[in-house]
């Protein structure tokens, strides 16, 4: 049986998709389909969910649904916009994307998510393509795997971090996620509390190996693009770096193209935006984050789709 996965901000997501009975809706992050049951059970007969996921358990689970109104493909949601065109998906009604590791990928000690299962080390959201963690850590120079580990885990011993793993693997490779989390222990020189000293640097190696910022920025225009008047992205975010990228992006598309200054038009002639930033950021309330800690760092992000001042889509 897979590891259970408890769907994060679910009544504060599907509020926020503002969902259409005969609707068609994609969520671009399976996982293993909290959050697309609950869709699913909203929607009417003639509505139509798409998921997708890039990795091949979180498809494998959804292909044993037997529901005529859902399908799911095996893509990374970088790859939206051709997915919908190969179904012949022109326009959407919402779009849904719950960022970062799932609960079944970090407590399946194989798949080398976590330091506390001694396990290979490989980290690959998608397993049938890509160099492992324990790959890419072999044959990365010391100034790219301290940058890694500086800009994507925030962590301020990365210079250590990245010699060290330098000097072990000169040894032997790196195999294990205990051995990385042992050397990174003895790397870090101040702990914080109540967090593992490997936790920067399994989240920063984590981000690099899935391309996971990449896959984002490409993704949300695609999901923009996507949408018809009146349709909703929703993106859950878990740590900062996702939240800053998700904002800057829904802001920008919220307040659209910028007029130089010198040049005078009138209020009705100024670019307009292609979204409309619905309420602030939300958060996990106190018995969510007690029932679920995993629920604690998520922040959801909502925007609706305008139409353009003709009435049609932008």
């Amino acid at each position: 049986m897979s590891p259970a996965h408890i769907p994060v901000l679910l009544d504060e997501t599907l509020a926020a998709l503002a969902l259409h009975p005969d609707g068609v809706y994609v969520d671009a992050t399976f996982g293993r389909g909290g959050h697309s049951r609950a869709i699913l059970a909203r929607l009417g007969s003639a509505g139509r969910l798409i998921a997708l996921d890039r990795d091949p358990q979180a498809v494998a689970a959804g292909r044993v649904w037997t529901d005529a109104r859902f399908s799911i493909v095996h893509a990374p949601f970088s790859e939206l916009g051709w997915v919908m065109a190969e179904m012949n998906v022109a326009q959407v009604n919402g779009v849904l994307l719950d960022l970062g590791v799932s609960s079944p990928q970090l407590d399946t000690p194989e798949r080398g998510f976590s330091f506390r299962h001694d396990a290979p080390l490989d980290m690959r959201m998608d397993t049938s393509r890509g160099p492992s963690a324990a790959e890419w850590l072999q044959h990365a120079d010391e100034a790219e795997i301290a940058q890694v580990v500086r800009e994507y885990g925030e962590e301020r011993f990365a210079k250590q971090i990245a010699r060290a793993i330098v000097a072990a693997r000169g040894v032997a490779p790196l195999a294990t996620t205990g051995q990385l989390a042992r050397l990174v222990a003895g790397a870090v020189r101040t702990r914080e509390r109540g967090q593992d000293p490997a936790t920067r640097t399994f989240q920063a190696i984590r981000i690099h190996v899935n391309r996971e910022l990449e896959e984002l920025a490409e993704a949300l225009p695609q999901a923009v693009e996507l949408l018809g008047p009146g349709g909703r992205i929703a993106v859950i975010s878990f740590h900062s770096l996702e939240d800053r990228l998700v904002k800057r992006f829904l802001r920008t598309e919220a307040s659209g193209p910028e007029v130089p200054a010198d040049i005078p038009l009138p209020a009705d002639k100024l670019p307009q935006g292609r979204l409309r930033l619905i309420g602030k950021a939300i958060r996990p309330t106190a018995a969510e984050a007690t029932a679920n800690p995993r629920a604690r760092s998520a922040v959801l992000r909502v925007a609706e789709k305008l139409p353009d001042r003709k009435g049609a889509a932008c």
